[in-house]
């Protein structure tokens, strides 16, 4: 059995740990749950920028890959993880 002192001894680690997971661990997993859900919602017509930051609207798309028009007659393709942002939905 643990006595009191030995106790108060461990509760900065488990304050710390606790902490670590409240400010850093949980909203990471939300930002990546919330990013998911964005990759998942894109449908062509809508307009994306990429990590590169690229503006196009997407034209065509698969599992893995996304076709973006960036100009008239112009289309890139690239890993649908390359997504930053959906600017506007069709």
């Amino acid at each position: 059995m643990l006595s009191t002192h030995q106790l108060i001894q461990w509760l900065p680690i488990v304050v710390i740990v606790v902490a670590f997971y409240f400010i850093l661990i949980r909203p990471q997993q939300k930002r990546q749950k919330d990013r998911n859900a964005m990759l998942k919602a894109m449908a062509p017509g809508d307009k994306v920028v990429t990590i590169g930051g690229i503006h196009g609207t997407v034209t065509e798309m698969d599992d893995q890959t996304i076709t973006l028009r960036v100009a008239d007659n112009t289309r890139i393709q690239f890993e649908r993880s390359a997504v930053n942002a959906i600017r506007e939905k069709q």
